[in-house]
């Protein structure tokens, strides 16, 4: 039997620097799992460690490594499991070649403003970026394709709380 007949789900996870890409792919990690299901979770930064850690950031070094990470997540979705991912990958390649080549695939978009992404800057990239310290930042000095048709896009609102956000995911994906 062809793998991709077993196949499991891949939730593709993306937005800018600092949205809440890693805590949005925990949390449905764990609720996954809580219903049964076999979840490995991937993120980004840490896949980046173990793919290639000498690439670049410039937009055609960051478009590889994430057809990296969309190649991995169909051999493992293709092997019974389901995938989550956290990843910025926003290239309109990339996104294309998972809709045509992940069965089962959900495209998640957390839109969040600059402006907040900026207050929130978990790991300074947008401080050096505006120090001139740091380039090749994602939505910053480097261009972007954001989804065009993402299956779900959860927006910034202010007084909404990450739980709130995971919440509003679990609805719409009808999980």
């Amino acid at each position: 039997m062809n793998d991709l007949n077993r196949s499991g789900r891949v939730f593709w996870i993306t937005g800018l620097s600092g949205s809440g890409k890693s805590t949005m792919c925990s949390n449905l990690t764990e609720y996954l799992r809580k219903s049964g299901r076999t979840v490995i979770r991937l993120d980004g930064d840490k896949l980046r460690q173990v793919l290639d850690s000498t690439r670049g950031h410039s937009r055609e070094d960051r478009r590889d490594l994430a057809m990296r990470y969309a190649r991995l997540c169909r051999l493992l979705a293709g092997q019974g499991v389901d995938v989550t991912i956290a990843t910025i990958s926003l290239f309109k390649e990339v996104h294309n070649w998972n809709r045509e080549n992940l069965p089962n695939y959900h495209e998640i978009y957390l839109d969040v403003p600059l402006d907040e992404l900026k207050r929130r800057d978990p790991k300074n990239i947008y401080k050096r970026a505006m120090a001139n310290e740091l380039s090749n930042v994602a939505g910053v000095d480097l261009e972007v394709d954001f989804p065009e048709k993402p299956d779900v896009v959860i927006r910034h609102e202010n007084g909404k709380g990450s739980d709130d956000s995971f919440q509003e995911l679990v609805e719409k994906l009808k999980l």
